[in-house]
């Protein structure tokens, strides 16, 4: 009975120690490396945001804000925002082009650009190393003055 325990014990810990960054296992009748990728935000965690009514979010894509208009996403202290609340930031690059997602503060009533926290970037070299199906999670902790936020996006081979 007790060796089913530290079986299963060993391998919860083996587990736990497997890289989350790149799915390992290509997906069943993948054969072929990806030749681009598909980029999308994963979520935004808000850790510690810089005001105390909380910040008003946004993510620059090749130029283009998400949401898009005159909206933004309210964050606060341990909020979680998805791509769908972005209105879905998604791109796509070869296997020698990045993307770059800047997570931006505003200040409404006019939110415009607002002002950089930091960015993730996704590069061709991660999607180099994807077969067709493959997906790949890009994180990044953004630290600044006051601010703590982490960012995923997801990479997905086409």
């Amino acid at each position: 009975m007790r060796s089913h325990k530290l079986i299963l014990a060993l391998a919860l810990t083996a587990g736990l120690t497997v890289s989350a960054a790149v799915s390992t296992a290509s997906p069943a009748g993948a054969t072929s490396a990806a030749a681009t990728c598909r980029v999308e935000l994963n979520y935004v965690d808000a850790y510690d945001v810089d005001e105390n009514n909380g910040d008003e979010i946004r993510i620059n894509l090749a130029g283009y804000m998400y949401p898009s208009g005159n909206r933004y996403v309210a964050m606060n202290n341990g909020d979680r925002a998805y791509s769908g609340n972005f209105a879905n930031p998604t791109t796509t690059i070869g296997t020698t082009g990045s993307a770059l997602f800047s997570l931006r503060e505003v200040t409404p009533p006019a939110v415009g650009q607002g002002d950089v926290l930091g960015s993730v970037t996704a590069r061709g070299s991660t999607c180099a190393t994807l077969a067709t199906g493959q997906i790949a999670y890009i994180p990044m902790h953004i630290f600044g003055s006051g601010y703590w936020y982490y960012m995923s996006l997801v990479m997905t081979g086409l």
